[in-house]
């Protein structure tokens, strides 16, 4: 990891401080450019929802465990 990587995840830091959970996982699939966020591992959601065209919010007993964010490196 170079200096260029290391500063990137260091600018991130306010936006991880401020995600609703201490704890937070990241799944990235390359292939099909879909981002997995978790909040509770395991995630078991038992409710999905639509929020956007592509974010799914996923909930267990109506508490928000993560999103899967389609077309991921498509955001700027």
């Amino acid at each position: 990891m170079g200096q260029e990587e290391i500063k990137k995840i260091y600018n991130w830091v306010p936006q991880i401080l401020s995600l609703p959970s201490k704890h937070s996982w990241f799944d990235y699939d390359d292939q099909a450019d879909v981002l997995y966020v978790s909040f509770k591992k395991p995630q078991e959601a038992s409710d999905s929802q639509m929020v956007s065209d592509n974010i799914i919010l996923r909930k267990r007993n109506n508490q928000v465990v993560g999103l899967t964010i389609m077309n991921a490196s498509k955001i700027h």
